[in-house]
């Protein structure tokens, strides 16, 4: 190719001036001292890929060039500067340049002209970017020069200088605790190395040699630091634009935290399995806490090695914790893995080896553990989780004397990791209804009923033992009964679901628990059942019972993945799913269930909206007959599509996106759903025994409630409230507690709406005495 007609695609001027340059280069000449000398730059690092034909091989003529530019003081501007990089970046992972110091001369003389920051903008591509693995190695003392900050920037500088400053987290660490990680600095270095999946033996080695108690004291807080931590905006730069995109954790910080992480492992502190856990919760869920989302996947991984490699029956809860919350499909691999390795350590199935490690917290029978304070008696109650403290005179206090407070850390930290026990086992039990799992009456007993984490909430199951009686268990001294008898250790026992009972017998166990005042840990007694329609039968395949709501998408994908719906990423940003087109899917005792979503609501616009589409049902890859289900797996994947869209659907709010306006009104006035069936027979017991008694009338679809002013009708779906005569429209935004709180109800109630109908069933039975200028002003 011509010199001439190698310019020819920069344009007629340009190409003009590259082709002076050539001349120039071939005469062994400079420019003159006004030329533009960051075109020129930009030329002599062209012609290094050009070289003399085209080809990889440097002239020498063009190596002086490259020369002369490198040692001249250019105003490269940033954006020739990221070009140069970039450019230099690519030939040498890509085009098998290998003359590194020639391809990287001039861009990084170019970067020394700018700031620190701009500098580790401009050479990040270099330092971890793909394929650069031999220019790393032999630009390192150069790279490392120009990363140095001077000792004027002081310790920020020096931490800045080792971990560079990508996110809100890295400013953290080199501006607040700058002084005590410079005096750190080898042990800040070698968690910089922290790079792979997990520490070797050598690395955990140095760790611990370099590890002194304000080490230890320092992982601590940063860790502590990173539970509370949620990211921010950051300044990104690429060429010579600038924006602010909201950043967690870069990948530089990454490692240094990882490195921290690992460094737990060869600290033999009570804290740090509960901070680790900590971490992989804040870490692997997403900006409204659930872990529909994950905010750093690599943490969190590295937080869950952690707790695996510590091993024992200790960290058996902290795992199982982090699985029901976690969804991300590697930390839920590495989860099962862990949890695998050491049920097989101890010669159990997973499920066993969760039974019998669920710790006690130091409660004794009746779920209470007191220690001694001072002249305090300090009481951890697991049926209310608080503290209650009573003084030397056998009264209760509400608190203990200042100086007396700091003593009570481990048992705030104990109580902390009560709740979250507890939460789990809730969960756990009503698992093991959905998947009918059975255990010998004996280990019942002992991992269940006579638990004080657990049994609370067993004790207020109905157990079945298999070909016999089922009944609420009973203490006595010869054991747990059930019916009246005292079953046989080793009779197969199960927790009892009311789809393999009797209309009759499922109505009269809702009487009892409400005569004898139980309250179930979840809707056990109450739980929804759905069985096969005539219309699901016609359809086969597919159910349209759930089909054409319109949900609020974050909060159907976050109650979808806790109940163990996978797949839930659909939306404008996902062209794998065809952008706004998806499904949600569930794998349940062999069967699987798709739920088909699709985007409905404007780009940007939050909340973002979902509507639903039919569900199908699949085994070993292929489609089946609804039919073949057994009904369990039907009832349970029904009701999941229908709490989802109970708690979700636009229609329980009159702020409905517009466009929408016609399904808010015929679903939050319409149709009794399931759940919403099952909320109207418990409050046909509930009222009769309510002191508003006689303000109330339940109807078809509605609460009807007498004011002194107007007559109410609350929808038992929504929850919405419309007036007589004329049906307006009544928002009320009930406050939580009031008289409602005292009322007992027989479950913890699904997405609390029982609880908000009768708060404002009360509150409007006295319509009178409302001084709420927002609810006044619509009662007229």
């Amino acid at each position: 190719m011509t010199s001439a007609g190698r310019w020819d695609h920069l344009g007629l001027e340009m190409s003009a001036v590259y082709q002076r340059f050539d001349e120039l280069t071939e005469q062994g000449l400079d420019p003159d001292p006004d030329v533009d000398w960051g075109a020129y730059g930009t030329y002599a690092h062209t012609k290094l890929w050009l070289g003399p034909e085209g080809g990889h091989d440097y002239d020498e003529r063009v190596l002086r060039v490259v020369r002369s530019v490198a040692e001249r003081d250019i105003d490269f501007t940033y954006r020739q500067a990221h070009h140069l990089m970039e450019r230099a970046c690519y030939w040498a992972a890509r085009q098998g340049h290998t003359r590194y110091e020639e391809l990287f001369r001039i861009p990084l003389a170019a970067a020394r002209r700018f700031d620190h920051q701009r500098r580790r903008d401009l050479l990040r591509r270099l330092t971890s970017g793909p394929g650069l693995k031999e220019a790393r190695a032999l630009l390192a003392e150069q790279v490392s020069d120009l990363l140095t900050e001077p000792a004027a920037n002081g310790p920020a500088g020096v931490v800045r200088t080792e971990i560079g400053d990508t996110d809100r987290f890295a400013r953290m660490l080199a501006e607040e605790y700058g002084p005590r990680l410079a005096e750190l600095r080898p042990l800040l270095r070698h968690w910089n190395t922290a790079r792979s999946t997990r520490p070797s033996a050598r690395w955990l080695r140095n760790a611990e040699r370099m590890l002194t108690p304000g080490a230890v004291a320092l992982v601590r807080e940063l860790l502590t630091r990173l539970v509370a931590y949620r990211g921010g905006e950051w300044v990104v730069r690429h060429d010579e634009g600038e924006w602010r995109d909201k950043v967690f954790l870069r990948e530089d910080t990454i490692v240094v935290v990882r490195g921290i992480l690992w460094t737990c492992e060869v600290v033999d502190e009570r804290w740090v399995t509960s901070l680790v856990t900590d971490v992989a919760m804040t870490c692997g869920t997403g900006s409204n806490g659930m872990g529909s989302t994950c905010r750093c996947e690599p943490v969190t991984n590295a937080a869950v090695g952690v707790l695996a490699r510590r091993g024992g029956l200790d960290v058996i809860v902290p795992l199982s914790r982090i699985q029901a919350k976690v969804r991300a499909r590697s930390v839920q691999r590495n989860l099962s893995l862990a949890l695998d390795a050491v049920a097989a350590e101890n010669g159990l199935t997973r499920e066993q080896l969760l039974d019998r490690a669920v710790p006690t917290f130091g409660l004794d029978a009746d779920g209470v553990r007191e220690e001694k304070i001072g002249d305090y008696r300090v009481r951890l109650c697991a049926d209310v989780p608080a503290l209650r403290y009573v003084d030397a005179a056998g009264k209760t206090v509400r608190s203990l004397p200042k100086e007396l407070r700091a003593e009570l850390s481990d048992l705030r930290a104990v109580l902390k990791e009560l709740k979250l026990a507890q939460a789990a086992e809730r969960s756990r039990l009503e698992q093991a209804i959905v998947h009918e799992r059975t255990w010998r009456w004996r280990e019942v007993s002992e991992y269940f009923l006579d638990h004080p984490v657990t049994g609370p909430y067993a004790r207020a199951l109905v157990w079945r033992i298999a070909g016999g009686p089922a009944d609420l268990p009973v203490r006595t001294a010869g054991g747990w009964e059930l019916a009246g008898h005292l079953p046989d250790p080793d009779a197969v026992a199960g927790l009892w679901h009311p789809i393999h009972a009797r209309a009759g017998e499922v109505a009269a166990w809702r009487d009892r628990l409400l005569e004898i005042g139980v309250r179930q840990p979840f809707k056990q007694v109450f739980r929804e059942l759905y069985p096969l329609t005539p219309a699901e039968e016609r359809t086969g395949t597919f159910s349209h019972r759930f089909a054409g709501h319109v949900l609020r998408y974050g909060q159907a994908r976050t109650l979808l993945g806790q109940r163990g719906w996978t797949g839930r990423s659909i939306g404008h940003w996902d062209p794998v799913n065809g952008g706004g087109q998806g499904e949600v899917v569930r794998d349940l005792a062999g069967w699987q269930a798709r739920w088909a979503m699709h985007i409905v609501s404007a780009y940007g616009i939050e909340p973002m909206l979902c509507a639903t589409e039919r569900i199908t049902f699949h085994r070993d890859g292929r489609a089946v007959s609804i039919a073949e289900l057994p009904p369990l797996v039907l009832s349970e994947i029904l009701r999941d599509a229908d709490l989802a869209v109970g708690v979700a659907s636009v229609a329980r709010d009159d702020r409905a996106t517009a466009g929408h306006e016609r399904y808010w009104r015929s679903h939050g006035f319409g149709e009794l759903t399931e759940t919403a069936r099952t909320r109207r027979e418990v409050l046909a017991r509930l009222l009769p025994k309510l002191r508003i008694a006689s303000r109330v009338e339940l109807t078809d679809r509605f609460l009807l409630v007498r004011g002194d002013l107007r007559t109410y009708k609350i929808h038992l779906g929504s929850a919405n409230i419309l007036m007589e005569p004329n049906d307006a429209y009544l928002c009320i935004v009930p406050a939580s507690g009031g008289a409602a709180g005292s009322v007992f109800l027989p479950f913890e109630d699904d997405g609390g709406t029982l609880s908000v109908i009768l708060s404002k069933a009360f509150l409007l039975a006295d319509d009178a005495a409302i001084n709420d200028p927002t609810i006044t002003r619509q009662l007229g």
